[in-house]
């Protein structure tokens, strides 16, 4: 989610953020930024990685982010970085094109701490982590200067409580009016985490400005996925545009790909064996091009739809499928193996090793179909195949 998104839906939920505005074409941003009427202008890149202010664009034009008291400038900063290249260290080599500017009202920040809650393994539940010392990596501060991070659990029938509220804000070092202050966003900021159903909420820095504000300035989002269904209006603000379109295409059919650099495509039940597979690959002298997981209750139409995706990586030169049948039936993965083989006409080698609930029969089924498919009795067999066939 980009920077202006998470934004507006903090604004949505009563969390205080700087005015803002956003440029999708160049002619936009001089009516946008005399709409602010702010005394200096924060203009920035909107692209899902880090490292924005650093960053360079390939015309040469230096910095993702950029302030300025003129409106005037603030359109010319626009152009300078809309639809160019943005590279950072987070980015791909030849950098990531940029769609949107967000130009934004710069706040006058007198102190920054750090905020976030997140759903937590250790504890069970929610928590709330916060540190006096924001704007850095909370990691650092971690480590270097652990007195200087709070954890409260927070018991997810009662929630945040003012006294909860109020202690953290008293030890982020707010006091008198914004001590209130600061506790009530803290409080907003638990009510928006329930209601959009957030996995973590992380506000860094949560800022005390000179003029006596609390105001969140930056913040990352993450989302359930298994809330999709309550949350149609968020979800349908995913960005694809700086996604692997193959990852895109796979999430369609609720599968899941990671592209890589090989040359052997992997088809997997489970992250675990997706890991594996790959691990054996290499200590064979091979190396794969991907893996994409079709999960545990997978049906034939998506083996056809996986095996659609492997293809289309022109790097693929061969395709090795590692399935376990526990709660998937081998039998439809092999009905799927053998009906997309010949509906896409594969020409690569393919290479299966299956296990499990009903692999006799998936056996079966493969040997009687006709096609060149090579058999494997273990991974490690399956993975000497594969590397042997290219």
């Amino acid at each position: 989610m980009q920077e202006y998104q998470s934004k507006s839906i903090l604004e949505k939920h009563d969390v205080t953020v700087q005015k803002f505005v956003v440029a999708d074409k160049v002619e936009d941003a001089a009516n946008l930024s005399n709409k602010l009427k702010a005394a200096e202008y924060v203009v920035k890149a909107q692209i899902l990685a880090g490292g924005r202010g650093k960053g360079v664009f390939d015309s040469g034009f230096k910095g993702g982010v950029h302030l300025t008291t003129d409106p005037v400038e603030a359109q010319s900063l626009v152009g300078k970085m809309l639809n160019h290249r943005l590279i950072t260290k987070q980015t791909p080599k030849d950098g990531i094109p940029v769609h949107h500017i967000m130009i934004a009202e710069s706040v006058d920040i007198l102190r920054e701490t750090y905020l976030c809650i997140l759903m937590d393994r250790e504890h069970n539940g929610p928590v709330i982590i916060a540190s006096p010392a924001g704007g850095m990596d909370i990691e650092d501060v971690a480590s270097k200067t652990p007195e200087q991070i709070k954890t409260m659990p927070v018991d997810i029938f009662e929630g945040v409580t003012d006294s909860m509220a109020e202690s953290l804000a008293e030890f982020l070092l707010f006091d008198g009016e914004k001590k209130q202050k600061a506790a009530q966003e803290i409080k907003n900021m638990w009510k928006m985490f329930l209601e959009v159903d957030a996995t973590q909420l992380e506000i860094n820095p949560f800022v005390e400005t000179v003029q006596g504000q609390v105001v969140s300035v930056d913040a990352k989002i993450g989302f359930d996925d298994n809330a999709q269904f309550r949350q149609k209006e968020i979800f349908e603000l995913d960005d694809t545009t700086e996604s692997d379109p193959r990852e895109v295409e796979a999430s369609k059919y609720n599968l899941n790909y990671i592209g890589m650099d090989g040359n052997i495509g992997c088809l997997v039940n489970g992250a675990g064996l997706a890991m594996a597979t790959m691990d054996i690959i290499q200590l064979h002298g091979g190396s794969p091009a991907n893996f994409l997981d079709v999960g545990g209750n997978v049906q034939e139409h998506q083996v056809l739809q996986a095996f659609k995706i492997l293809t289309s990586d022109e790097n693929v030169k061969a395709i090795l499928v590692n399935v376990f049948g526990g709660i998937v039936n081998c039998g439809t993965i092999a009905s799927g193996i053998v009906n997309a083989s010949k509906t896409i006409g594969l020409n690569v080698p393919l290479i299966v090793r299956l296990e499990g609930n009903n692999v006799e029969a998936a056996k079966k089924i493969i040997a009687d179909s006709g096609l060149p498919i090579q058999s494997a009795t273990d991974l490690d067999n399956a993975a000497q195949k594969a590397v042997a066939s290219i």
